[in-house]
């Protein structure tokens, strides 16, 4: 049977499991992030694919199982495309990493085209493709993720011109300066113009797209309209008071949509009421008693603003003697693969500073550590008791596309006190304009964010959290997934 949905991802929907020398496919054992949320739309369907590479050596792929289903998820399938791992260090590592990121993220000076395999990109998403329209129906929805498959839209417009296909951008879209440094800037935009829809999680990347689009061909723009009543229209980095909901190009409808996606919830307070998750909350507030603790958590990667933060939290310590045994920052830093120049760097960066900081404020005679580093990665449950028992969360990249922990920590105090401490710079800013939010590239709103943070009384601590608590809880990730798919449903390939 033809699937009436195909996803294309690139991460694999399962757990993979060897017991007793066979191979099993499991749900994946934590259900939080886009994966389940892209998965729920399988439920809607008769018969699904979900489309993903899979890393093989060249003796694996003689016999390579390239069809597989998950134990008890028996309304869809997985097509596995199995890549070498130089295919992969090419594609994913390389071109996805080194070229499209530092654009993405708005740091043309990271951006390198020399070690570049465009070839590579350009074979891999036609193999996205042609699995795709294999496994559509004539009437499916192809439903194409974020930027590695930048290229997937078109191929499937050559191999499937009827096709409804819809796009999905997980990262920010740069100003039309910035992406237009990338030498494949028109191929990309032709590709994304093949598209029944294109979806970004709020109106500043989805108006940056529109304009890059407009720079590059002849485009009309449709239809404009008002963005999310939820969406901050004015007054902070990525407002915008209204966005671009239609446009045409060569007689093609491209319709533009921008939301954000929510977090879980019911989910991660369920995590949170558990006694084991109970017993470290109070563990923890335990061993802190009497300090106010900080937490940052993120990946190691300079678009993250880590050493920013670390050296806002120096200069609060030297400045601050008062403070010094009575503010303790946990920082959980996950690692990236090895291997990563730049990202080994940003990794040396952040524990030399640590260090430093440590060294220059930690006294002998107390048993007070400033900073505490992990870059290890936290089992979730386990970082929503951190964030369930620290009086400050501080997440402020200098760059996200949304930044989801900001409306996790939210959740996780339970519509009580508790302050955020959030980047200008990230998407879920416009939702979230009752936190502190700070421009991460000056020094001193950085500086004055954190001392407001701890300086801020329980009452307005209170007040703040509990606007935040009602968007995140109100725009969850099933609003999300089911405003798309309204969307969906309506959407047709308009061609004139």
């Amino acid at each position: 049977m033809k699937s009436s949905l195909v996803i294309l991802y690139h991460r694999e929907p399962y757990d993979e499991v060897i017991e007793d020398g066979k191979v099993h496919y499991r749900p994946k054992k934590s259900p939080n992030g886009i994966v389940p949320t892209l998965k729920s739309f399988f439920k809607n369907v008769n018969q699904g694919t979900w489309i993903a590479w899979k890393q093989v050596t060249e003796a694996q792929k003689t016999d390579f199982q390239q069809r597989v289903t998950v134990e008890d998820e028996g309304n869809y399938a997985v097509q596995r495309i199995p890549l070498t791992e130089q295919q992969v260090k090419d594609f994913y590592h390389i071109t996805s990493k080194e070229a499209f990121w530092p654009i993405l993220h708005s740091f043309p000076w990271y951006f390198t085209s020399e070690s570049t395999d465009w070839d590579n990109f350009q074979l891999i998403n036609r193999k996205f493709a042609e699995a795709a329209c294999e496994e559509a129906a004539d009437d499916a929805l192809i439903w194409v993720h974020d930027y590695n498959l930048w290229l997937a839209p078109k191929y499937i417009r050559e191999l499937k011109p009827n096709a409804r296909i819809a796009f999905f951008h997980h990262t920010p879209f740069p100003s039309v300066d910035i992406f237009n440094v990338l030498p494949w800037r028109g191929e990309i935009v032709d590709s994304l113009l093949c598209c029944d829809i294109v979806g970004f999680h709020i109106p500043r990347y989805a108006e940056n797209f529109v304009n890059v689009a407009r720079s590059l061909r002849e485009i009309e723009v449709v239809k404009t309209g008002p963005v999310p009543e939820h969406i901050t229209t004015v007054g902070t980095a990525l407002a915008e008071p209204e966005v671009t909901t239609q446009i045409r190009h060569q007689g093609q409808l491209v319709r533009i949509d921008s939301f954000p996606v929510g977090t879980s919830p019911e989910y991660i307070k369920s995590l949170v009421e558990k006694p084991e998750t109970q017993e470290l909350i109070a563990s923890i507030k335990q061993k802190y008693e009497g300090r106010k603790l900080i937490i940052a958590a993120g990946r190691i990667d300079y678009v993250k603003g880590n050493r920013q933060m670390l050296e806002s939290f120096e200069r609060l310590l030297e400045n601050r003697p008062d403070l010094h045994g009575k503010v303790n920052f946990i920082v959980s830093c996950v690692a990236p693969a090895k291997g990563m120049q730049i990202y080994d760097t940003a990794k040396q960066e952040i524990e030399q500073l640590v260090g430093k900081i440590n060294g220059r404020f930690t006294k002998f005679s107390s048993d007070w550590i400033p900073v505490l580093l992990s870059t290890e990665a936290l089992s979730y449950q386990c970082l929503l008791g951190y964030f369930a028992a620290s009086d400050i969360c501080w997440t402020t990249p200098l760059r996200d596309g949304l930044n989801l922990v900001a409306k996790e920590y939210i959740v996780t105090r339970q519509n009580q006190d508790g302050v955020l401490v959030l980047s200008e710079f990230v998407g879920a800013a416009v939702e979230l304009p009752e936190a502190i939010l700070t421009n991460t590239y000056s020094v001193k709103r950085m500086d004055d964010a954190i001392e407001q943070a701890l300086d801020m009384s329980v009452e307005e601590q209170k007040q703040r959290m509990k606007k935040m608590y009602e968007t995140v809880w109100k725009y969850d990730v099933k609003y999300w997934a089911d405003h798309l798919f309204e969307l969906f449903k309506n959407t047709t390939h308009e061609v004139t």
